[in-house]
């Protein structure tokens, strides 16, 4: 039986820009029914790659070779409309077909856009992102090629997206940052690394396990080489100019392995630990604080908070529900309506933005660093010079000295994200820190939060890295609503399924409990008992958190013997449970008046 022509073909593609070369004679193939993740780091040419698949852009040789007579839908990752048509008009032309136009009105309703009839110019950048989505989805072509479908998306429109692009057999070409997304979606990772391409036939978990294999062997190589060349090395300086047959093929065999010894990959940065970061007890204090927006959209009504030292906290919601509005109030730069918000005078916050920050074009990356300070003390006599702060966060010597204007959309989110913390805050606010970011990047992020020794609010549609960095929510239901939850989102998303299921099941109408930060004066007080298990609960949970911590980095190190990877790798689920039952009991006790 004939095999199946491939939807897409990628065939010894290679595209540079001047001396820049991103990629060379690269191939892969996306067969139907697949699902591909593309991952690459900032800057390294995927959404030029996706560009020049889709013909947007043309190559320097090679070529892309499509099934004959399939549709295919491609999401830009910064889309453009004219800014008079109406919503409806700018994904979807074809108003006679109802069939279609009642489709295009249903995904549009559930990424949020219900205004069909507003022109396209008053929409924000996130708004038209969403138009641009529903414009590929309602085509329904055979292949979807997208470039970061998840930016813009609020947690809800992203699972009901996963939930879309999984069912039936649809095939897919996606670059996303989203690591949860890939795991749920993918079937096949793609990875653009030093300018070729390695194909993975798993999901993401699967990818960063076969990756890992892939560069420890070849780490190996390249020591086998460097040992081999020594010898190689000297033989050459004692051979006389005039060779035989086969010293001169022993020659061509040195340079070859010349070549293999000089290769390089890339180390694991080392954490970058600050000890030099203080901060006073005094943190800030919502006083029961109000702010709407006229006629009737309530972001806050009457919300008491009082932020807690060294706290890392995570604020989600839907879009619209007022996390961005909060964290203004939080800075000054917006004030409640009502109550107000008071900061401690040791708190030097650190703010990263969604709208990102307008560099001098001219300028050099290092330049705009070294603008707002030569080095960071870390305490301890320890000093983080500019070019070190950017070599951590994968700026390379030579791309520091790089004019702006040559930098990706992800290099500038990076560079920004620099001058953030070259300010040496106590307290970071950061809102939607992932959005463009590589999957690289956001692993030395998630190590950088979680070993910074101030105080963290996030605000991010990015689950995977919530689980990573905070340990507490705070969770935008809208309409003035806010829960407090002790734990992160996956514990957040697991704790709400299992209450859903309990209400579901219990006899009855059951009434409905007020989050934390709406206790009321009905509610029973807690007793002496519950008191001192309520104590005790958070010092377990402490403990056992910082265990967890612990195994995960021992797992994570390669220093353990297979006795102890088995021992901490069954520990491992069993503290996880514990931990789980012991904040699950926690939070039925904080549901009592103290």
């Amino acid at each position: 039986m004939a095999q199946e022509t491939p939807m897409l073909e990628v065939r010894n593609l290679t595209k540079s820009f001047g001396a820049l070369l991103l990629f060379e004679d690269i191939c892969f193939s996306v067969a139907q029914g697949q699902k591909v993740g593309l991952i690459a780091k900032n800057g390294t040419g995927k959404s030029t790659l996706l560009s020049v698949i889709a013909g947007m852009e043309g190559c320097d040789s090679g070529s892309v070779v499509f099934r004959r007579d399939i549709k295919v839908g491609f999401l830009v990752q910064t889309p453009h409309f004219d800014p008079e048509e109406t919503v409806l008009d700018a994904c979807f032309n074809h108003k006679g077909e109802e069939e279609k136009v009642l489709r295009a009105k249903q995904i549009l309703t559930q990424l949020k856009i219900t205004d069909l009839t507003q022109p396209m110019g008053q929409l924000s950048g996130g708004q038209q992102k969403r138009v641009a989505l529903a414009n590929v989805l309602i085509t329904e072509p055979d292949l979807l090629i997208l470039d970061e479908p998840t930016n813009h998306l609020d947690l809800e429109m992203i699972e009901w997206l996963e939930g879309f692009l999984n069912r039936g057999n649809k095939t897919l070409l996606m670059v996303t940052h989203d690591r949860f997304f890939l795991d749920r979606v993918c079937s096949v990772i793609v990875e653009l690394d030093d300018r070729t391409v390695y194909t993975y036939r798993g999901n993401f978990s699967y990818y960063l396990e076969k990756r890992q294999e892939r560069i420890d062997a070849k780490r190996a190589e390249i020591a086998r080489a460097n040992n081999l060349y020594r010898t190689e090395l000297e033989w050459m300086r004692r051979q006389p100019q005039a060779r035989g047959h086969k010293a001169r093929y022993r020659e061509e065999a040195f340079y070859e392995l010349e070549k293999v010894a000089r290769q390089r990959i890339e180390e694991r940065q080392m954490r970058l630990k600050s000890s030099n970061v203080y901060i006073g007890s005094k943190i800030f204090e919502c006083q029961y604080i109000s702010k709407k927006f006229e006629p009737d959209k309530v972001i806050l009504r009457d919300f008491y908070y009082n932020f807690s030292r060294y706290e890392k906290m995570g604020i989600v919601g839907n879009n619209g529900t007022g996390k961005s509005t909060f964290i203004k109030m939080l800075l000054g730069q917006q004030n409640p309506d009502a109550g107000k918000i008071v900061v401690g005078e040791t708190v030097r916050f650190g703010y990263f933005s969604q709208e990102g920050l307008q560099f001098d074009e001219q300028q050099k990356v290092i330049d705009v660093v070294t603008a707002i300070a030569d080095y960071v003390d870390l305490g301890g006599g320890r000093h983080l010079t500019a070019s070190q702060l950017l070599q951590h966060f994968l700026f390379t010597p030579e791309q520091q000295y790089n004019y702006v204007a040559k930098l990706s959309g992800g290099e500038r989110r990076k560079l920004y994200l620099c001058t953030v913390l070259m300010r040496n805050p106590n307290f970071l606010i950061l809102d939607e820190p992932t959005n463009d970011l590589d999957i690289t990047t956001l692993s030395v992020l998630e190590e950088y939060l979680q070993d910074f020794p101030g105080c963290v609010i996030v605000v991010s549609h990015d689950r995977f890295f919530m689980d990573r960095v905070v340990d507490h929510l705070l969770v935008f239901k809208g309409n003035g609503e806010i829960q407090d939850f002790p734990g992160n989102y996956t514990q957040y998303r697991e704790w709400s399924a299992l209450k859903s299921k309990d209400e579901k099941t219990a006899e009855g109408p059951k009434e409905k409990k007020m989050p934390a930060s709406y206790r009321n004066d009905t509610r029973r007080k807690m007793s002496f008992k519950e008191k001192r298990e309520f104590e005790q609960l958070e010092k377990d949970i402490a403990s056992l958190e910082a265990e967890q911590k612990l195994i995960e980095e021992q797992l994570c190190s390669g220093t353990l013997s297979v006795d102890e990877l088995t021992e901490k790798s069954r520990r491992l689920p069993v503290l996880k449970e514990e931990l789980e039952e012991k904040e699950m009991r926690w939070l039925e006790l904080s549901e009592i008046e103290s």
